[in-house]
C-alpha cells in the first residue's frame, strides 16, 4: 500500500505544480496601450508581431494573457499593441507599435 500511496501523491503533486502558471509584468508593461482600432496606430511604427502561447504551458486566462501580450509589446520596444486575434476577451495575437504620442514626456 505505501507504494500506491506514494504514486498517488506524486501524481497529485505533479498535477498541482503544473496547473499554477504565473506571469509577472515586465517594467513598462502597465503603460502599454492595448487597442483593437487600427486608426489608433496609423501614425505609429510597427516593431514586432505578438503571439501569446496557447495550449499546454500557456499562461491561460484573460488576465494572464493580457499581461503576456503587454510583456511581448515591451520586448519589441513598443508602447501600443494592436489586437488582431482574441478569444473570450483575451488578446492572443497582434502587432506591437511604437507611438510617439503615447511616450511619457
Amino acid at each position: 500500500m505505501p507504494t500506491i500511496r506514494a504514486a498517488i501523491l506524486t501524481i497529485v503533486w505533479l498535477a498541482a505544480s503544473t496547473a499554477c502558471v504565473s506571469v509577472t509584468p515586465v517594467p513598462g508593461a502597465e503603460q502599454v496601450k492595448i487597442t483593437k482600432n487600427p486608426s489608433d496606430v496609423a501614425a505609429c511604427r510597427a516593431v514586432g508581431n505578438i503571439k501569446v502561447p496557447t495550449g499546454e504551458g500557456s499562461p491561460g486566462g484573460a488576465t494572464l494573457d493580457r499581461i503576456e501580450f503587454r510583456n511581448q509589446a515591451v520586448g519589441f520596444g513598443g508602447n501600443t499593441a494592436l489586437v488582431t486575434v482574441s478569444y473570450l476577451g483575451a488578446p492572443l495575437q497582434g502587432i506591437a507599435y511604437h507611438c510617439d504620442r503615447w511616450r511619457d514626456s
